[in-house]
């Protein structure tokens, strides 16, 4: 193990909060001339979509000039790498843009995306795919290196400190997973979580309302505030969403 490395794991291991574990991994990355990170994960992929982009795990660093048109205008899901993180594990080299570049191999949407990137000096880097926990999960790091950096310069940081890189790469999604995230528009009171962990514990409506101190229609009232705020249709799928999200049974939630 790397000098450095073991600190770095341990701190990972027992960070309890998304916001410290992504600006100190922000920082860690681009000891390594990776400047601009941009993490993503869903739990509800299928065959034809990764799911609603409001319930993803998003975390990067990246420039609102950057984020609201790769993300916010969907240019993601024409993205190579996204494509080759969907179909592996594993690190890979964005070298690959550069041969499909080369070969006139890119689609014009992935042309499209290609020349934004350019445009945007995101032209270099590693992409880190983490393997699946289900079938309808992923979960996907990009890496970018800083201005300037060519290439073959990335890759030659990767021969080297490769291993590590994706080592703590997989640590931090392992952690990200365990952590309480709130997608915008997502989040939950603490009088809607109260009710939905009683519902997960298996009790009625009357019991919840006994419990609460509150009445049957009280109860009711916040189990569809809840459902509303996850957007699902019924308590058991807001039951399940919450748990996904790690905002169920959270101490000093």
């Amino acid at each position: 193990m790397s000098k450095g490395l073991r600190p770095y794991l341990k701190f990972l291991a027992n960070c309890q909060s998304m916001e410290i574990l992504w600006d100190a991994h922000c920082q860690k990355m681009a000891t390594y001339g990776f400047d601009r990170l941009l993490y993503g994960f869903t739990r509800y992929r299928t065959l034809t979509s990764l799911g609603d982009p409001e319930d993803f795990v998003i975390l990067t660093n990246h420039s609102r000039a950057y984020t609201d048109v790769f993300l916010g205008e969907g240019l993601y899901f024409h993205a190579p790498m996204v494509h080759w993180a969907l179909e592996n594990e594993g690190a890979g080299s964005w070298r690959a843009l550069l041969d499909m570049d080369k070969s006139k191999t890119l689609s014009p949407a992935e042309r499209r995306v290609f020349a934004f990137n350019i445009s945007m000096g995101v032209t270099a880097g590693y992409t880190v795919s983490f393997k699946a926990i289900s079938a309808r999960s992923k979960g996907a790091i990009a890496l970018t290196a800083r201005v300037g950096m060519e290439q073959e310069e990335v890759d030659a940081v990767w021969a080297e400190h490769g291993d590590d890189i994706t080592l703590m790469n997989n640590i931090a999604h392992l952690k990200i997973l365990t952590l309480p995230y709130t997608a915008p528009n997502r989040s939950l009171t603490s009088r809607q979580r109260e009710a939905l962990e009683w519902v997960g514990d298996g009790k009625t409506m009357q019991d919840i309302a006994l419990l609460m101190g509150l009445t049957s229609a009280t109860v009711e009232k916040h189990l569809r505030l809840a459902r509303e705020a996850l957007s699902v249709e019924t308590t058991a799928q807001a039951v399940l969403k919450a748990a996904f999200a790690n905002q169920m049974f959270v101490l000093d939630a």
